[in-house]
């Protein structure tokens, strides 16, 4: 059985707080805004001339000077202390996008200072996240001098203290957060280390690393920039203060196409460069780059960021996009098994998922997880278990309201790596630990109430009318990118407005389109992956809920706006109008109960349907609460289906066939002349076999079978004829009746009246009478 979805939200639609409406007016005046636009902002804390002036006009000053980040001088110091003496120093990175751009900023400027200086990017697989006591003694051995971490380092006590019994200092510059026990290096940059006044705490490794540069160098290094805001993007830190001005500034040096690797990747990736923005760099480039973490060499990420050989960065472009496609068909595999063990009746009832599996690519599980906890609103791990080792590896990602990091942190002993943040960790552990990892997890979660949540939840930024949606509206919501954390992409709802045009689209026709209506307006409304629902937005088209964000259609120079759809709901009874003439099996195959008025039209559709699916209208005398009924077949008597749906309970969906084999309304009542036609033929023909000659009768008369019986029964009906044996004659001397008061000519009219309503009216007359008889009882 196939289970027909019900049109309610996947999500809790958290709507929009009441605004200071002065406020609000104040700022609509000042800076021309919206009402929408200034609601949005007083929202989100942006209440005065002054707050909303920074926030919509960001400036380089705007930027924190690097000066009261904690060892900043100190750090600096020790870096100008090996460029004089002429050390090997030695950038130790990360092999995702953060850590990529992290090493290329420092790099780039130590060059910049005349440094002797290289950069190692760890290998996730051999080296694994952080610092290695392995990776430190063969660049120890190799000649290195100093080491400087970016995007890393802060969890790395035990390589770091192996580094300075070899006599070599470190330096670590990093975001992630901050363990009970901190390393013993020479300095540690960070933007939120206890007991600093730094303004602003969620800088990403290259928002630290640009810091560094930033003090090392003596002035603003804008030529940096660029991979700022890829790393940053990457990193989804939230978009707000000195973030907001990094990565605005950065995706315009980004649009300026100057570093030639770059270049060929957003050509590859077939974005327009002029036209850059967070969602390209988050969706297109930032991917790319961590794919060679996840699948090779995060090395050549750095190369490709760094070189000025035009060649070169065509060729290193080619390799990681090429890496990339491998990794998304390496992504698909690995995310079909895990799903399928994630909704396994064996794990249905936690509230967090620790998914393991074996010959699992490690690069991408990262990914998986995400797509799991995106699926089932769940915390989860999803870990590779090496078969020599038993070692167990992998990444988890989490959800709001539950701190992943804090709640393995409690037991970080049983693990042999372990690092990350509330939302994401990555981390290794003996598969016989798994039990007790899952164990903790289920703990913290219950600590939390994590398991009575519902439903994730949207957080709805206003709730507008079709009317307010306008290309005006949409250029003044771009006006509040860069979006990000914590400062989203405002996001609409508009609540029961009727839609219009509802169809399919896409190759497999998985995806929806249709119009939403306005007084004055109709605006286009694009649903991805949700092509399922057709028949119910179709059959609810004038009470339809709707969320989601605004984009710009542009097709032949001409513009307009459109809604790209995030939820949708229906409140009340979903009519599915799926009328016909024509029984298949495929109109079999949902779940629910099939209702029936003809008790012998259930009889031949034994082969499709078995007894426990069927319901006859006649015999159901209490409310049987279905979610989904489906009536086969169109009653005699209307008032025999408002009877039946009066005290059938609360259907969420309602499919209607309503098939009619033989279509009295069709057919049509016969006319005084053909009754006067046929009487004179029976006074003047005697023993007319029905069963073999009603063909001929009903050629001679030029009247139709099923018009001809019906007449035939009327007549039987007034004591016109009599049959006995099939044989029709007439009856002698009959009294005078008046054929329209018959019950045959009353409930051919009846059931005339009754297709007429049920069968032949359009979708929107249907689904309103059938509602109108449910709310009736």
């Amino acid at each position: 059985m196939v289970g027909m979805l019900v049109l309610e939200s996947q999500f809790n639609w958290e709507m929009p707080e009441v605004v200071d409406t002065a406020s609000a007016k104040e700022l609509q005046k000042k800076f021309k805004l919206t009402p929408t636009i200034s609601n949005i902002l007083v929202n989100r804390g942006y209440d005065s001339v002054e707050t909303v002036e920074k926030f919509l006009n960001p400036q380089i000053t705007d930027i924190y000077a690097p000066d009261s980040l904690h060892d900043i001088d100190k750090a600096v110091e020790r870096i100008r202390q090996s460029i004089e003496a002429g050390d090997q120093i030695t950038i130790y990175g990360d092999y995702d996008a953060d850590g990529i751009t992290s090493t290329s900023v420092m790099y780039e400027s130590l060059l910049t200072v005349g440094a002797n200086v290289n950069f190692y990017v760890p290998n996730r697989f051999t080296d694994g996240y952080g610092p290695n006591v392995e990776a430190f003694g063969r660049l120890i051995e190799a000649g290195t001098q100093l080491i400087v971490t970016v995007d890393n380092g802060v969890s790395g006590n035990e390589a770091i203290d192996f580094a300075n019994q070899q006599g070599v200092d470190v330096v670590v510059t990093d975001h992630h957060e901050i363990p009970e026990k901190l390393p013993a290096a020479y300095a540690i940059v960070h933007p939120r280390f206890p007991g600093t006044d730094y303004p602003f705490g969620d800088l990403s490794g290259v928002g630290v690393a640009f810091k560094v540069a930033w003090a090392l160098l003596d002035e603003f290094p804008s030529e940096l920039l660029d991979l700022v805001a890829i790393g940053e993007i990457a990193d989804l830190v939230s978009v707000t203060d000195e973030n907001r001005v990094l990565i605005s500034f950065g995706l315009k040096a980004l649009q300026q196409g100057m570093r030639p690797g770059l270049h060929e990747l957003v050509k590859l990736a077939s974005v327009n460069e002029q036209k850059l923005n967070e969602t390209n760099v988050g969706f297109a480039i930032a991917p790319r780059l961590n794919a060679l973490g996840r699948m090779d060499d995060a090395n050549l990420g750095v190369e490709l960021l760094t070189t000025l050989d035009e060649e070169r960065a065509v060729e290193l472009a080619s390799m990681v996009d090429k890496l990339n496609q491998q990794r998304q068909k390496i992504v698909a595999k690995i995310t079909k098994e895990a799903m399928e063990m994630a909704t396994s009746d064996d794990n249905k009832d936690y509230q967090t998922l620790v998914i393991a599996g074996h010959d699992w690519h490690e690069g991408v599980l990262g990914i998986v997880a995400s797509r799991i906890v995106e699926s089932t609103n769940k915390p989860t791990l999803v870990l590779n278990i090496d078969s020599e080792t038993n070692l167990a590896k992998g990444s988890g990602r989490s959800v709001d309201g539950f701190d992943l990091f804090a709640s393995i942190n409690e037991i970080r002993s049983i693990t042999t790596s372990f690092g990350g943040h509330q939302m994401a960790v990555g981390i290794s552990l003996s598969e016989k630990n798994l039990s007790e990892l899952q164990a903790a997890l289920e703990v913290a979660a219950t600590k939390v109430n994590l398991g009575k949540r519902d439903k994730k939840t949207v957080k709805i930024t206003a709730d507008i009318k079709p009317d307010d949606l306008n290309l005006e509206l949409f250029s003044q919501i771009e006006q509040l990118a860069p979006f990000g954390q914590n400062n989203e992409r405002p996001v609409v709802a508009l609540k029961d407005i009727p839609v219009n045009n509802v169809k399919t689209m896409g190759k497999t026709n998985s995806h929806l389109k249709f119009e939403m209506l306005g007084q004055n307006n109709k605006v286009n409304a694009v649903a991805f992956n949700r092509g399922a629902l057709v028949d119910q937005l179709m059959a609810s088209k004038d009470k339809v809920s709707i969320v989601g964000t605004l984009d710009e259609n542009e097709w032949r120079g001409n513009r307009s706006v459109q809604l790209m759809v995030k939820d949708l709901s229906v409140d009340g009874i979903q009519v599915i109008d799926q009328r016909t003439s024509h029984l298949s099996e495929e109109l079999f195959g949902y779940s629910g109960k099939y209702v029936f008025f003809n008790h012998d039209l259930a009889d031949q559709l034994k082969d499709y349907l078995d007894d426990d699916s069927i319901i006859f209208a006649d015999e159901v005398t209490s409310a049987i609460n279905i979610e989904i009924l489906t009536i086969v077949d169109c009653p005699a008597d209307i008032t025999d289906m408002g009877k039946f749906l009066s005290i059938a309970g609360d259907p969420s969906i309602i499919r209607v066939l309503f098939y009619e084999k033989h279509s009295v309304y069709l057919s049509g009542m016969p006319t005084h002349q053909e009754f006067g036609e046929l009487f004179k033929f029976v006074q003047s023909h005697q023993n007319v076999n029905l069963k073999s000659q009603l063909k001929l009768l009903s050629d001679y008369l030029k009247i139709n079978q099923d018009r001809l019986i019906f007449m035939i029964q009327v007549f039987f009906e007034a004591d016109f004829v009599k049959i006995e044996d099939g044989l029709l004659n007439r009856v002698d001397n009959p009294q005078t009746v008046v054929l329209e008061e018959t019950q045959r000519f009353k409930q051919r009219k009846i059931q005339m009246e009754t297709e007429r309503e049920l069968i032949y009216s359009d979708s929107t007359d249907l689904r309103n009478l059938i509602i109108s008889a449910v709310k009736k009882h």
